[in-house]
């Protein structure tokens, strides 16, 4: 089987200013990387470092850094072990060397710079005597790099760089695609935009980003895909509603439910409220989002006032759907449950890394208490969306296969335009979209109540 490599690569020096030297930034990442190799996330990582004005810029070039490294992890973390001479359990020493090693792999041309400012950064870390082991390290793997990545590129898990248990699942599933969806999977994202029909349509909102001199092409009805990414505050209009930034993979759930004027609306695990907008751009009806965090659930707030539009926020448990509905039905309800989020990895690269394989089976007990939970609810004729991001078929179509043996009531319906995949991506598979380089990874599928 003939593989595309995946180039590693970094943006991290491009965006640190004259304020801040690639060493403040090495640190910044292996302060991060160290959380997450201690089971944190990398959004809860950097978190503190994002909310802190005087170091916007050191923060996006240590996500930079941070990315670079989770998305080459496959080959540094074994590299890192094979240059030790005995494990290393100062978690943010070896996220410094994760990081330096990453960066280095990514631009050989610079090896002086990274490994300069890399040992500054142990001294910066406060590990003065880490210092000598740091330049040690990294001048050993200059020395002994194209034999080490050729090594570690000859087994699966460093060509694909994804857990050894990941690519067995997705080549179990995907007979034909699953080297596709790696690769795809280590690649940076796409921006997409979904334009608000109530403001105006996709064509006039092109035009706006011409003038502004932002290139960009049509991806469907309300979807614009930026030719390169750019922060939000130069997008025209996002400020005040005009558009927001959600992939051409999610904006699929809002039409598939069909929600129309007048209906009474759940959108379950709605944070952010990507969905829960979209929702409302299409219809005037009465939405509750529900959301079990309560720091999430507020970004749904936040969304909806950007857009001027609506809805009820409450902070609940999707799966006690009798603590918030009023003792009232849905005519529809969206669940986006919550699943190992293996679609949207090239996202948030850290999530292959933390997932282990028994989580799957943990997230399928959940889809299945909410799916039962929420169809309670439901009203006769009323639909139910289930959607998730993942691309595991447990998660996805066997879920679904399961409940309706249980369901005699419920009925799946055809998903209408999933089938028109956009050009060049990999076709759906009974509501199986994956990832490709205008969409990320999900899951629909769409249940009726029958009332027969």
């Amino acid at each position: 089987m003939q593989v595309t490599p995946v180039t590693l690569r970094s943006a991290s020096v491009s965006t640190v200013s004259t304020g801040h030297s690639l060493a403040q930034a090495f640190v910044a990442a292996a302060e991060a990387i160290g959380r997450v190799s201690g089971g944190e996330s990398l959004n809860i990582a950097l978190a503190d470092l994002k909310h802190r004005e005087s170091a916007q810029t050191l923060a996006a070039a240590a996500q930079d850094l941070c990315y670079n490294t989770l998305r080459s992890y496959g080959v540094v973390d074994v590299a890192l072990e094979r240059l030790l001479q005995k494990p290393l359990t100062d978690f943010p020493v070896r996220g410094l060397l994760l990081t330096a090693l990453a960066e280095l792999a990514a631009r050989p041309q610079s090896a002086h710079a990274v490994v300069h400012q890399a040992v500054e950064a142990a001294a910066l870390l406060g590990h003065s005597r880490a210092k000598g082991l740091v330049n040690a390290v990294m001048r050993n793997f200059q020395r002994r790099m194209p034999e080490l990545l050729s090594e570690i590129e000859a087994t699966e898990s460093g060509r694909y760089r994804h857990p050894q248990w990941w690519i067995d699942a997705l080549r179990l599933a995907y007979p034909r695609e699953w080297e596709s969806v790696l690769l795809e999977s280590n690649r940076h994202p796409p921006m997409v935009l979904r334009v608000n029909r109530r403001r105006l349509s996709a064509k006039g909102y092109l035009e706006k980003l011409d003038r502004a001199g932002i290139p960009a092409r049509a991806l469907g009805q309300d979807a614009v895909l930026l030719e390169k990414p750019c922060r939000v505050e130069r997008l025209p209009g996002f400020a005040a509603g005009e558009v927001s930034v959600q992939d051409a993979g999610a904006q699929r759930a809002a039409p598939l439910l069909d929600v129309r004027d007048g209906m009474r609306v759940l959108d379950a695990c709605a944070a952010p409220g990507g969905k829960t907008g979209h929702l409302l751009e299409l219809a005037q009806c009465e939405l509750l989002a529900v959301d079990a965090d309560g720091v999430r659930a507020r970004r749904i707030t936040e969304n909806l006032s950007r857009l001027k539009l609506s809805a009820r926020v409450v902070v609940g448990d999707c799966r006690k759907p009798e603590d918030f509905s009023e003792g009232r039905p849905f005519d529809r309800i969206l669940l986006d449950a919550p699943c190992s989020a293996s679609g949207v990895v090239r996202r948030h690269p850290d999530i292959k890394w933390l997932r282990r394989k028994t989580d799957v089976s943990e997230f399928c007990r959940v889809q299945a208490e909410s799916l039962e939970a929420l169809w309670r609810v439901l009203a006769p004729d009323g639909k139910l969306l289930y959607a998730t991001c993942s691309v595991f078929p447990e998660e996805n179509g066997a879920q679904v296969d399961n409940f309706l043996l249980r369901h005699p009531d419920a009925k799946m319906l055809p998903l209408p335009g999933l089938a028109e995949n956009d050009k060049g991506a990999p076709r759906p598979l009974e509501g199986q979209i994956l990832p490709s380089a205008n969409s990320d990874g999900f899951f629909y599928a769409l249940l009726k109540r029958t009332t027969a």
